[in-house]
């Protein structure tokens, strides 16, 4: 009977994760949408709505420690707790990100921007999409999908490198469009670093299912 308590309530919790993954695939693409459109609106909403998924992610946590507390998992169940409490904290990260851009939208306001935002949009998406795939590999404990996904990281670091190109030849070119060209680069990198976190949460699946921490970006096995 315990048992079965156990796994209806870590697959409540699975459920509750993988909404949180769909807050924060929302609020990044909002967000990106509030910079293109400078919607200002939009962007103190993006700020309003983090502490929605901050609520979220520490409802989870709480309701993973007390099944650890309470139910007196067996190891695979504890590496599978611990993991859905690691990743619960790299999707409250990426949802800081979708906030900082909101920030960036309100710091540039309506002056016209200095670029046509493009890879920046390529690179929200991308995000999402390996956000998504990520998630998914998490539920159907899939390593090898897992495995699979950092690779295509390189996408969103290429498309940042070229952004950090134009930016710098921006700059050169118009000094006085330094301020909302370093803000532009800002949120780009914000979108890079939210590919890391997906790496991290990669790396998270793998332990969870073979016991091994891996680096994937250095692909070494950590002993």
């Amino acid at each position: 009977m315990m048992r079965k308590f156990f796994e209806r309530e870590l697959e409540r919790l699975q459920d509750e994760m993988l909404m949180l993954g769909s807050m924060v695939s929302e609020a990044l693409n909002t967000s990106v949408d509030a910079l293109k459109q400078q919607d200002l609106d939009v962007a103190r909403q993006i700020i309003q709505n983090d502490q929605r998924i901050n609520e979220r992610r520490y409802t989870i946590e709480e309701d993973c420690l007390t099944l650890i507390a309470t139910q007196q998992p067996v190891a695979g169940d504890i590496r599978l707790l611990a993991a859905m409490l690691e990743i619960v904290t790299e999707l409250e990260r990426i949802g800081d990100y979708a906030k900082g851009i909101g920030k960036i939208t309100l710091l540039i306001g309506k002056k016209p921007l200095v670029k046509p935002l493009v890879d920046i949009p390529l690179m929200c998406d991308k995000v999402v999409e390996l956000l998504r795939r990520a998630l998914d590999a998490f539920i159907r404990r899939d390593v090898d999908a897992a495995r699979a996904i950092p690779d295509e990281d390189d996408v969103i670091d290429d498309l940042y490198n070229k952004v950090q190109s134009e930016i710098v030849a921006i700059i050169a070119q118009n000094p006085a469009a330094t301020d909302q060209a370093s803000h532009l680069l800002w949120a780009a990198h914000n979108l890079e670093r939210a590919g890391d976190r997906i790496t991290n949460i990669c790396e998270r699946i793998i332990f969870t299912v073979t016991g091994e921490m891996i680096e994937m970006d250095m692909e070494e096995t950590i002993d």
